[in-house]
């Protein structure tokens, strides 16, 4: 007997479209080139390649939908990226009970249930959202997915809702290549992902309305909590959003959060000065944080005698007067004037640092200290709560510590002093972004050149191993310190720190990362009158914009681009720009003129022996054919591309260059032939070194494998993806779940 045919969610949606196209499933073959019966296998339930996927999403308008749902089929993550809560989280009764109400209720048909909370720095805005979420967390049995907005953190600009969407969509189990470019793509997707799914949502430290709307799911199964320093308006107005203001503390939850901290034997001795304290912080939770860890690091102090020392200070911090509550500034000073001198210029020289955190290495970099030092002195201000420890050896710096910070670093530090620290820190990340990008990809020709380091400074030694780590554990802080560059004057630091990087961006495609890291660069080459300089940079963007799917700035870089590096006499840049106009040319559909600038870059880079690049060359000449419906002549493309990339001992090229001979026999309803050239893809990858795409070429095989009914095999090759992705800390390790 016969078993029963079954969709999957790709059919239903293809179906879908292919009714309100007007379009039969015979008629869909002949526009992507697909057999009837193979379409046949698809419409019953087996996982298409991700060229059909991408052929169909094209034909029928589906603005990645269907990518993603190609990419997803396999199983279903489940992200859980809440941050840990405040450990010792005292008071605030009556507002989780108020918010935890709201998030349990029933919401309105296609709107989620939300909560945002507002109000000033240091109020706990974040540690109020984190123990309310992990006290419903229970309840959203999909997960929880979670973002710092960074709307006022004073670590360069706000994150850009389209590279959130970016991170979400990763999260959710959408391979990066399937990310559809663009903010409305990317929100439709997003929220059709969400569709059906129980899910909680945290968007911390909002902005405005504006960044927070492209990031709501659109059912009432989901829920969002939002935090921000004011009240968002908009998202009342169009979701009913559940406002709540946090102010200060009650002064009864003050003193028990000083007691908590300071211990009860000394709170129950001295309940007048505990409470006097609590006064002078302002009943804010963050100085009353510090300053209840300043007195527990003095017992033998009594606690009436350092508020004393308080209310003077206050007297003394009086110019310092802002927006922010003196009080808190008096904490602050209270705390820092208590440091040895040492461990107080590291202090201040922190609020340099632009990033939301930084690494050992690089602090010792901004102070010109020994690595061992430098740790000993941020774990002394990690104890007094003046700065946050991460783990791993990072740590975060609260943006009005910062702000204090910097404003010591004015006052105490001479200007070049400041300029010396500043210029270390960016050498250093200059130099440790150059070290891990030739390490990512060490057969790739770079002519950028450096002058050594400060004498002070000490790059990272990694190996190939941790450099894609190191790149992601910093991927934060390029773009602030890109910007720190510039606005210092460090022109060719500035401009050389994005080309440093661009082997990570290439690999990563990270968009918005990609733009933030080379406009500030443009603006350092223009000022130097670098036409050299500009060109290349103009030409790396003009490739972020391509993968962002922005193609007429695209267009138009790479051709201000190709001026440049002409009048540079840039013979090797220049055949970069034509290749990439030849890339540009693929996606455009305009195949003539990608076989034409491919041709002309092909013979440069053959010209200055650069094999890498001319293993490349050939892939987009390959693509150009294999979109024409050439498959013959695609696959001897491709097939050059391969031995170019096995003379240069090129195993990631080779991979690329052997997955993409394989799409191409899926195209013609052949995974037979596929299989091996996707099993030898996968061996290329792992002699690479390049885990990612070692989990990507089992995830291949995975779907090949179940075309051929081989169901076993398919399964073992699904677990070793989803053991890898685990070992890489990537989310789509759930996808074995």
């Amino acid at each position: 007997m016969a078993l029963a045919a079954t969709s999957s969610p790709f059919s239903d949606e293809l179906e879908r479209l292919l009714k309100r196209n007007g379009l039969s499933w015979r008629k869909l073959a002949d526009l992507v080139g697909y057999t009837p019966s193979w379409l046949s296998k698809v419409k019953n339930g087996t996982p298409p390649s991700a060229e059909l996927a991408r052929l169909c999403d094209q034909v029928l308008g589906a603005g990645g939908a269907l990518l993603a749902l190609a990419a997803v089929e396999t199983g279903t993550p489940r992200p859980a990226q809440l941050p840990a809560a405040a450990a010792r989280f005292v008071g605030r009764i009556r507002q989780l009970t108020e918010l935890r109400s709201v998030l349990s209720g029933a919401g309105s048909q296609g709107t989620p249930r939300m909560v945002a909370v507002h109000g000033p720095p240091g109020a706990g805005k974040t540690s109020l959202a984190l123990r309310l979420a992990h006290d419903v967390a229970g309840g959203f049995v999909d997960g929880q997915l979670y973002v710092n907005l960074r709307g006022y953190a004073g670590e360069g600009r706000p994150a850009e809702p389209a590279g959130v969407l970016e991170e979400f969509l990763l999260a959710l189990g959408v391979a990066s290549e399937h990310i559809p470019r663009g903010i409305e793509p990317r929100a439709k997707l997003y929220r059709s992902l969400l569709a059906g799914r129980s899910m909680l949502i945290v968007l911390d430290n909002a902005l405005d309305s504006l960044q927070v709307e492209a990031l709501l799911p659109g059912n009432s199964d989901c829920a969002v909590v939002v935090t921000s320093r004011k009240r968002l308006a908009g998202l009342a107005i169009h979701t009913d959003a559940h406002q709540l203001q946090l102010g200060p503390m009650e002064p009864a939850e003050s003193v028990a959060l000083l007691g908590a901290v300071i211990g009860a034997q000394r709170s129950t001795a001295e309940p007048a000065a505990i409470t006097s304290l609590a006064f002078h912080c302002g009943h804010l939770p963050l100085a009353l944080r510090i300053a209840a860890e300043r007195v527990a690091v003095h017992p033998g102090h009594s606690v009436h005698g350092l508020v004393g020392e308080l209310e003077d200070e206050e007297r003394v911090l009086d110019a310092l007067e802002t927006d922010d509550s003196v009080a808190v500034r008096t904490v602050f000073s209270w705390s820092y004037r208590d440091l040895p001198d040492r461990t107080a210029r590291v202090f201040r020289l922190l609020g340099l640092h632009p990033g939301p955190h930084l690494s050992v290495a690089a602090a010792a970099a901004l102070t010109g200290e020994s690595p061992g030092i430098t740790r000993r002195e941020l774990d002394r201000l990690a104890a007094g709560h003046l700065i946050e420890t991460l783990g791993d050896g990072r740590y975060h710096l609260h943006d009005l510590l910062r702000r204090y910070a910097a404003e010591q670093t004015e006052r105490m530090d001479s200007a070049p002093d400041i300029a010396a620290a500043i210029r270390r820190l960016t050498d250093w990340y200059l130099h440790s972004t150059a070290l891990a990008n030739r390490l990512l990809a060490p057969y790739r020709v770079n002519p950028l050149l450096l002058a050594d380091p400060d004498p002070a400074v000490r790059p990272l030694e990694l190996t190939g191993a941790d450099a894609l780590r190191w790149c992601d554990e910093e991927a934060d802080n390029f773009a602030p310190i890109t910007a720190l560059a510039l606005s210092a004057g460090l022109h060719e630091t500035c401009w050389k720190l994005p080309i440093a990087l661009f082997d990570y961006l290439y690999l990563r495609k990270p968009g918005q990362l990609w733009l933030r890291t080379h406009e500030p660069a443009i603006a350092a080459a223009e000022t130097m009158g670098d036409k050299f300089a500009e060109g290349w940079v103009r030409t790396n963007l003009a490739e972020g914009f391509r993968w962002l799917g922005e193609y007429e700035r695209c267009h138009d870089l790479y051709e201000q681009a190709l001026v440049l590096r002409e009048q540079s006499d840039d013979r090797h840049g220049a055949a970069w720009v034509l290749i990439g106009i030849g890339a540009l040319a693929v996606n455009r559909g305009q195949l003539d003129r990608a076989m034409e600038y491919g041709g002309r870059a092909l013979e440069l880079f053959r010209a200055l022996a650069d094999q890498e690049a001319i293993a490349y060359t050939q892939l987009i000449l390959g693509d150009a054919c294999l979109a024409d419906g050439r498959h013959e002549d695609a696959l001897r493309v491709f097939d050059e591309s391969l031995r170019t990339s096995e003379r240069l001992d090129d195993h990631y090229g080779a991979g690329l260059a052997l997955g993409r001979m394989s799409e191409v026999h899926l195209v013609r309803g052949d995974p037979d032939t596929a299989l091996p050239l996707a099993e030898r893809s996968l061996e290329a990858r792992r002699r690479a070194g390049d885990r990612w795409g070692e989990a990507e070429s089992h995830v291949r095989l995975a779907r090949l494998l179940r075309a051929l009914d081989q169901h076993e095999a398919a399964t073992k090759a699904r677990k070793a993806a989803a053991r890898i992705y685990a070992e890489l800390g990537d989310p789509r390790a759930l996808l074995d779940d």
